[in-house]
């Protein structure tokens, strides 16, 4: 592959949030106060997660990366966003917008991944309970965290790649707060039929077939709870299957909407909230379902101020 920069555009204009001048200020705010509750949440749950040896388990295993994945796939496009709020600025140079699509499919991607991981752990729990130390193994828990990073990389290097053989002349202005991918394609001025079936075929592998394994997951979670009469391990299984099935919904909803119901060619406005709902939202509510429907982190998050406030100085 001939990895040949064609562009003749040295930097892209970001249109940002339909909103007026007036409202930069709140809406700066606004953002702000999400992306920081984003990182501070889940970087407690990652604390939690390390500290507390009862959370030393396959399920927050897998929690304490998404928490870390979460923080990272904001982390791409919410400090730039800010910044051009701050500073009035639109632009964003070429090669930074290349690294943010390629950062923003990477960490989208493992998000994905680690959300599937996170239903097969919750399928053993409910539907194998007797042999779920045996299934889920650290060596099997490290395999689907391997295999996750690798997926993922390889993907969004694919799309990456095909993107920056690209050609882009004349108008550089993309309707959107960050780099995204279908809006590059829109701009270019080069055929980009590759990138349309790498784009469907390569997102059935990431998205579609993550999403189906997931739905696959709990309707055998359903059936066997139809089946077995409830227990008090059935039941604590159950209350973490309820705040992954919460974050799972926010998550693929938020995209289903964005891709399988795209806005017209003139108006890009509901892509540009539905953006926000899975770039800020989503990773910022994480933490909230996490902590207050797990008895687990609810008990650890109380015991660690209790030790903090209550030790000896």
């Amino acid at each position: 592959m001939r990895l040949e920069n064609q562009s003749s555009v040295s930097e892209f204009l970001l249109l940002g949030f339909p909103i007026r001048p007036e409202q930069q200020g709140v809406f700066f705010a606004l953002f702000l106060g999400m992306y920081l509750t984003t990182v501070l949440g889940n970087l407690l749950i990652i604390l939690l997660i390390r500290l507390d040896s009862r959370l030393h388990t396959p399920m927050y295993f897998f929690l304490s990366h998404l928490a870390f994945t979460d923080i990272s796939f904001s982390s791409v496009t919410a400090p730039k966003m800010l910044m051009n709020m701050q500073i009035q600025s639109q632009s964003i140079s070429y090669g930074g917008c290349i690294s943010q699509v390629y950062f923003f499919l990477f960490w989208g991607d493992l998000d994905s991944f680690l959300l599937t991981s996170m239903a097969y752990d919750r399928y053993v729990a409910i539907c194998h309970p007797l042999h779920y130390t045996t299934i889920m193994s650290q060596s099997l828990c490290f395999l689907l965290l391997i295999v996750s990073w690798v997926l993922s990389c390889a993907s969004a290097l694919v799309h990456t790649l095909l993107l920056a053989r690209l050609s882009f002349h004349g108008d550089n202005t993309l309707p959107h707060f960050f780099c995204d991918l279908s809006a590059l394609l829109k701009l270019s001025s080069s055929d980009t039929t590759v990138n349309d079936l790498v784009i469907i075929t390569v997102g059935g592998v990431v998205i579609t077939l993550p999403f189906i394994c997931i739905l696959v997951s709990y309707g055998h979670i359903v059936a066997t709870i139809l089946r077995v009469p409830s227990t008090k391990g059935t039941c604590k299984a159950l209350s973490t299957c309820c705040s992954h099935l919460s974050v799972v919904s926010l998550y693929y909803g938020a995209i289903i909407g964005l891709y399988f119901f795209p806005s017209s060619n003139n108006s890009n406005d509901k892509d540009v909230i539905v953006a926000i709902l899975y770039t800020l939202v989503t990773p910022m509510l994480n933490p909230f379902i996490y902590s207050l429907r797990n008895r687990d982190m609810k008990g650890a998050l109380g015991h660690l101020l209790s030790r903090g406030i209550f030790s000896p100085c």
